[in-house]
């Protein structure tokens, strides 16, 4: 039985499961199945491995897109371009090669979500400086977005956010959340920017999906501003992951 699953630490959020699965039924794999693997830390991954021998594929969520390198016995260049793996292909005697299909699936929900043209026009804040937050550099590099990386602890060529005034705010149209704060069950909980100076010139991109709609994304919408979940993303960059596998 062909079997795929998700690395990661905490998976109640997570929707792949439920995507694959999904999948598996419209293509008539009945055969095929998705697991979630919570793991306490990445070291237990060998033992996952060897318990699992009829594993095809894996996706990487937080905290491991980083910590899951040691592992691998080849980071294809996606992976290298981000510094992050997402997405584990297994080859022919037990080979692990990492790929990143995370920024591919970000700039095309992106690409859809601002207006046509214009894009370099566009300055954008990263909120969140993690695994997350490299696969939205690249993939705004590729589309020409300048743009400031916004982080609690001060970075040699970034922001935090005690330094994130209303000026800046309203100097940068796409303000995109690569952080957790806001996914369920914590829904409350939102990035420390100052909400006031925002408006309906603003693009807000949250990349949690769940909830649907993030209390950055309502801040966003009270002000005016066109908003975005990640769902999109997460659709596109699983496609990506399964073609990888099937290749």
């Amino acid at each position: 039985m062909p079997e795929f699953g998700l690395l990661g630490r905490s998976l109640k959020h997570s929707f792949s499961q439920t995507y694959f699965t999904q999948k598996f039924h419209n293509l008539g794999l009945d055969d095929h199945r998705y697991e979630l693997f919570e793991l306490a830390t990445i070291n237990e991954l060998p033992a996952l491995l060897a318990a699992h021998p009829e594993l095809r594929g894996l996706n990487v969520t937080i905290p491991y897109k980083e910590q899951v390198w040691p592992f691998l016995n080849e980071v294809a260049p996606s992976a290298a371009r981000v510094g992050a793996v997402n997405v584990i292909e297994f080859q022919e005697g037990g080979r692990l090669v990492g790929h990143n299909t995370d920024y591919i699936g970000f700039r095309e929900s992106l690409r859809g979500f601002l207006p046509k043209g214009g894009l370099a026009d566009f300055r954008a804040l990263v909120l969140g400086s993690g695994g997350a937050s490299k696969a939205v550099e690249v993939a705004l590099k590729d589309l020409g977005i300048g743009y400031w990386v916004v982080s609690r602890n001060a970075m040699g060529a970034g922001l935090t956010y005690q330094e994130l005034t209303p000026r800046l705010l309203q100097e940068h149209q796409l303000i995109i959340n690569t952080t957790p704060l806001g996914t369920f069950p914590e829904v409350h909980e939102c990035p420390p920017i100052p909400y006031g100076a925002l408006s309906s010139q603003h693009y807000l991109y949250d990349l949690i999906y769940n909830p649907r709609e993030t209390e950055f994304m309502q801040r966003g919408q009270a002000a005016g501003a066109q908003t975005k979940n990640g769902f999109e993303m997460l659709c596109l960059q699983a496609e990506a992951a399964w073609e990888i596998w099937n290749k």
